[in-house]
């Protein structure tokens, strides 16, 4: 695993907004091309093995947390615990999702978390990296078949969907009125085109309710049969419409389930069931608990948001509106260092299996919706 200098593309700009990634600058650099990771085959193997294995502990805990009833631990209200629990037993289709793992080459991966109901961050994983490669290094290869799996995934889900016109199904896709989110639901809904479905684009503050039919409509009354939503189930819970997701027909992706794993909860409870496993750090729901460097992160932040950094040498605390709900502390992550950089691999699921991986490099421990998206490749 090595971070190399490479040469940007000549006009990259226009290259990658063609593409549809226009918040590619902001105040710093978002995408950039002046560096590179190089990684051998094996380390690119060993991070799908890690991915695959962590997706599978992933499973089990959260029907631990079933069968065991931990809500208020993850502080998960009760009002969300029939949708969680019916969401696991009917097994509705679950697209994506993005393990956060630290990796130095040599290590085994270890877990920083699940971003399991909304990652972002998957267009420049998916498309853009991928059009740096073949510009860059033809010969070389990455671990991306992300576009190809999300197709296939939609195929696979495909007569699993509600049907309630004549022209087979009709997903909508829903997100907050924010640059990246929306172009991430477009993307995806792209992906579902390209599998042969119809898809519909809305806000999500666009999304009715017809209380004569007890259904939810989109600007044109038409049934939302399939709801994928870029818009996290902490937030849905909330919402004054929540109570109609009790009666409403309406298929939602991600699951309601996927609440448990996006929560860091999840850590100390993985911890718990599996300890000493190689992937997982040591984590727990009190006081550090004699670890000398941990990490303090709220149940249900965001973006790198109210998150305490303690080392022997330092003590860093990033800002934000979360941490009423609670924290975990978790054992600080062997995150190595490349020229005062710290790259943390972002590795996706799609349709249950790893399907390819992103990084984002931060100044300092905490990775933000700042930090670089840096490109890859392996020979």
């Amino acid at each position: 695993m090595e971070r190399l200098r490479s040469t940007p593309r000549p006009a990259w700009e226009a290259a990658v907004e063609a593409r549809g990634l226009k918040w590619h600058t902001g105040e710093t650099p978002y995408w950039t091309e002046d560096v590179c990771y190089r990684f051998t085959a094996e380390q690119i193997d060993t991070i799908e093995r890690a991915t695959n294995e962590l997706h599978e502990r992933c499973l089990e805990a959260v029907q631990h947390v079933i069968d065991e009833r931990r809500w208020a631990e993850l502080r998960i209200p009760d009002a969300a615990v029939p949708l969680i629990t019916a969401s696991w037993e009917a097994e509705p289709p679950s697209v994506y999702g993005r393990f956060d793992l630290a990796y130095d080459g040599t290590s085994p991966p270890k877990m920083l978390e699940y971003n399991a109901d909304t990652p972002t961050s998957l267009l420049e994983a998916s498309v853009i990296q991928w059009d740096w490669l073949q510009a860059m290094h033809p010969g070389a290869d990455q671990f991306n078949s992300l576009h190809e799996r999300l197709i296939a995934c939609w195929q696979s889900v495909r007569d699993d969907l509600p049907v309630s016109g004549q022209l087979g199904p009709t997903v909508h896709f829903a997100s907050i009125d924010d640059l990246e989110d929306g172009m991430t639901a477009a993307y995806l809904a792209d992906t579902a085109a390209q599998a042969g479905l119809s898809v519909k684009l809305l806000a999500m503050e666009d999304i009715g309710w017809d209380p004569r039919a007890r259904e939810f409509c989109d600007r044109e009354d038409a049934r939302i049969d399939t709801l994928f939503k870029l818009y996290p189930w902490e937030w849905l819970v909330h919402e004054p419409f929540f109570e109609n997701l009790r009666v409403a027909k309406t298929l939602i992706v991600e699951p309601a389930w996927k609440m448990v794993l996006s929560n860091k909860g999840i850590l100390p409870i993985l911890w718990e069931l599996f300890p000493g496993h190689g992937n997982l750090l040591p984590a727990y729901f009190d006081a550090p608990n004699g670890m000398f460097e941990y990490v303090k992160k709220p149940l249900l932040s965001r973006e790198g948001s109210n998150i305490t950094v303690h080392t022997m040498k330092e003590h860093i605390e990033s800002t934000g509106e979360y941490g009423a709900e609670g924290f975990v502390f978790q054992e600080l992550a062997p995150i190595p260092e490349f020229d005062g950089r710290r790259p943390v691999i972002g590795s996706w699921v799609v349709g249950q299996e790893a399907a390819g991986m992103g990084i984002r490099e931060s100044d300092g421990w905490v990775t933000g919706n700042t930090s670089r998206f840096v490109p890859h490749f392996f020979r």
